[in-house]
């Protein structure tokens, strides 16, 4: 089952990743996986504090994380899988590909402008590295283009 990794925020760039890899995934009988990232606090407070800080954070990313899951769900008819994971985005995303082999693809979404995002610029530059393809989308691709 070929499978698409959607890293998950709460920018637009994400959420055209998400429904390019739900219809691609649909198109295939394959499977949507979100990968939701934690950013790691560095804090220099009380490890109570920071443990704080970092749960909700957590907190917010799952929310997140599932509320996408449910609109993919009701838009599609897929309901994919969530891993929320905290760390640096490149380390633990590369870890994931390395753990997961059933990922068929690394679905990124491009932002609009000059910057296409820290993601997308180091995935892109060491996109012959990755054990798998890389997609990028644009923040504003047109999904009427897959039916042609």
């Amino acid at each position: 089952m070929r499978t698409y990794l959607v890293i998950m925020d709460d920018t637009d760039e994400a959420r055209s990743a998400l429904r390019f890899a739900a219809r691609r995934a649909g198109a295939v009988d394959g499977a949507v996986h979100i990968l939701a990232l934690v950013t790691q606090q560095n804090v220099s407070a009380f490890g109570a504090v920071q443990a704080t800080i970092e749960q909700e954070a957590r907190d917010r990313v799952e929310m997140l994380a599932h509320g996408a899951a449910g609109n993919l769900l009701a838009e599609s008819g897929l309901m994919p899988t969530i891993t929320v994971k905290l760390g640096s985005g490149h380390a633990v995303i590369r870890d994931f590909l390395s753990d997961n082999p059933e990922v068929s693809a690394l679905v990124l979404g491009a932002a609009a402008g000059g910057n296409p995002g820290p993601l997308v610029a180091h995935f892109s530059a060491n996109a012959g590295n990755l054990p798998c393809p890389l997609y990028l989308i644009p923040s504003d691709f047109d999904e009427a283009l897959l039916q042609e």
